[in-house]
């Protein structure tokens, strides 16, 4: 007698098994995941591990919140992967007793990892002359984190709901497996339009007209100039208004005729200080010649010393930079410069860096045509000097190392950033057995990586000329920062560290690049020779790449002190 077998309900079958596709469509009411909330925990404790420079709690608690976030996201991910693998339809609720033990390890793990952030924080602002940080640091920092966490979090959630709500309705005409894919392949598709395109063009819009109104802005302590040796002033090509908020600062800024009389010991010249705005020529080119024709004009091809400059962003020009080179030729000098952005330099860093590399190009090309035309015996000087993303830009109009010492009488890069060129590519083939943070290269023949003055004369192999020197501080986040800090250690954290790093400073996979990342925001609050703070050394790179006649050491501590005093 045939008999049909019917399986029992409770028996298991791949049918009941199997994971129901359309179930992660189905909208559901949110809690926090157990295991989020365990690897976020472990995040948070990460993010107050030591770092480049001393931070408030208002940055802290943005990489913190930013950190619990991600780490939220990363277990969130890890138990939905584990339930795929063991083929569960839905995470199985923690116990109670589950809830109490991460309450009790979050209180004492929390506690015992702020003992160690205050007393690292206690070094490295000791280290820096930095003071320390007060009480309610503490509870504002956290108030912060718990903010940027939860909204980070909140944000997530509706992506995932718009996700699952686009997935039911492609739901009604294709199988559930094929809406989710298209669902978040529609969705991402969606947010990278929008963020290149009408996004994108809406806040670069916007960020524009309100820098470009910052740009019209004139300091009360800057003065249209009344004597010819400088743009905007009697006989100039350009007018006083057309050079911006930047330029206009540094047309009327540096060492008067007097000051510089009475450090050097004997009459002075005026300064040469040519500068063209954005708004005074259509394209790069038109404006660096109007530029190289300002400079003519002034007579800055007659004088001692020519120096080309890039600016930053805003058109920012280190006024210690400038005016030291002043001092080194008793005001025989002419610098040209030209701005090229409204925006500061790192929103123009992350959305515009290769105006900055057209710009310093330009300018260069043009100064340096012009400059071969003339009888090489009265031919000036001629120098390049960038800080920051002026440096970026100052490097585009060479090749290489060897490139500037053909073409220039020395340069000055200050503040590189990671993503310079000929400084990447002289780093990456430095001696062997030099650090990253201070290399050699090619035995120090042409250029001279400097932390300190004494670098200077690192290594004791003779230096020839023209001489190029990169001023950099180990603990300058604006140099060490990149992408890749996310997932790839890098060797100025192999390597042993620079003399204003911590030695329990340690790379961690996404929290380094949080942390270096926050750094940058707050690089220039630390004490000269920190960070990105550039003022005293620059007298001693510059006496070292130009070498005037009759310089002394002495002279050096003199102009030190002044540099500093501005």
């Amino acid at each position: 007698m045939n008999s049909t077998h019917t399986p029992n309900a409770d028996s298991e079958s791949p049918q009941s098994t199997a994971p129901d596709p359309s179930r992660q469509l189905r909208p559901r009411r949110e809690g926090y995941s157990y295991a989020g909330l365990l690897i976020a925990l472990v995040l948070t404790w990460l993010s107050l591990t030591p770092s480049l420079l001393p931070r408030g709690p208002l940055f802290q608690g943005v990489v913190t919140g930013a950190a619990a976030a991600m780490g939220y996201g990363l277990g969130v991910l890890a138990a939905a992967i584990a339930r795929w693998v063991v083929r569960r339809h839905a995470e199985p609720r923690a116990r109670s007793w589950h809830w109490w033990a991460l309450a009790v390890v979050a209180v004492a793990g929390t506690i015992a990892v702020l003992r160690w952030f205050a007393n690292w924080q206690d070094q490295l602002r000791n280290l820096m002359g930095v003071a320390g940080l007060s009480l309610s640091a503490y509870p504002l920092m956290f108030l912060i984190a718990a903010v940027v966490f939860v909204v980070s979090i909140a944000l997530a959630r509706m992506l995932v709901s718009l996700w699952r709500w686009v997935g039911r309705q492609l739901n009604r005409v294709v199988p559930a497996r094929v809406a989710a894919v298209a669902s978040g392949v529609l969705i991402a598709a969606v947010i990278v339009t929008v963020l290149n395109g009408v996004a994108a063009s809406a806040i670069m819009s916007l960020l524009n007209d309100t820098f470009k109104a910052i740009n019209q802005e004139t300091s009360a302590d800057t003065v249209a100039p009344t004597v010819r040796e400088r743009s905007g002033g009697p006989g100039s090509l350009v007018s006083w208004d057309s050079l911006g908020r930047q330029g206009r600062i540094f047309v009327a800024g540096g060492p008067t005729t007097e000051g510089l009389a009475t450090f050097n010991q004997r009459p002075a010249r005026q300064p040469i200080r040519t500068y063209t705005g954005l708004a005074s020529a259509d394209t790069p080119e038109e404006e660096a010649d109007l530029g190289v024709a300002e400079l003519e004009r002034a007579g800055g091809f007659d004088r001692a010393v020519l120096g080309v400059a890039t600016t930053t962003g805003t058109g920012w020009i280190n006024e210690n930079t400038a005016a030291a080179l002043e001092y080194l030729h008793n005001g025989d000098s002419a610098l040209v410069s030209m701005q090229y952005s409204y925006l500061p330099s790192w929103i123009s860093f992350v959305v515009d860096k290769e105006r900055a590399k057209h710009a310093g190009q330009a300018l260069f090309d043009a100064v340096y045509a012009k400059w071969q035309t003339l009888p090489p015996e009265h031919r000036p000087k001629l120098v390049v000097f960038g800080e920051s993303l002026g440096s970026f830009g100052g490097e585009a109009a060479f090749s290489g190392v060897q490139d500037m010492a053909v073409r220039t009488d020395g340069v000055l890069f200050v503040g590189p950033t990671n993503s310079n060129v000929v400084w990447r590519d002289t780093t990456a083939r430095r001696d062997q057995g030099t650090p990253e943070w201070l290399p050699i290269y090619h035995n120090g023949q042409t250029a001279h990586f400097v932390a300190r003055p004494a670098d200077l004369d690192r290594p004791a192999a003779p230096w020839q000329a023209p001489r190029v020197v990169y001023l950099q501080h180990p603990s300058d986040p604006i140099t060490w920062w990149t992408p890749r800090l996310l997932f790839e250690k890098p060797d100025w954290l192999r390597e042993p560290r620079g003399y204003d790093v911590l030695p329990s400073t340690r790379w961690l996979p996404i929290v380094t690049f949080l942390q270096v990342s926050a750094d940058m925001a707050v690089s220039v609050d630390v004490p000269d020779g920190h960070g990105h703070t550039f003022h005293a050394d620059i007298a001693d790179a510059w006496a070292a790449i130009l070498q005037p006649p009759n310089w002394t050491a002495a002279d050096t501590v003199r102009l030190r002190a002044i540099l500093t005093a501005e």
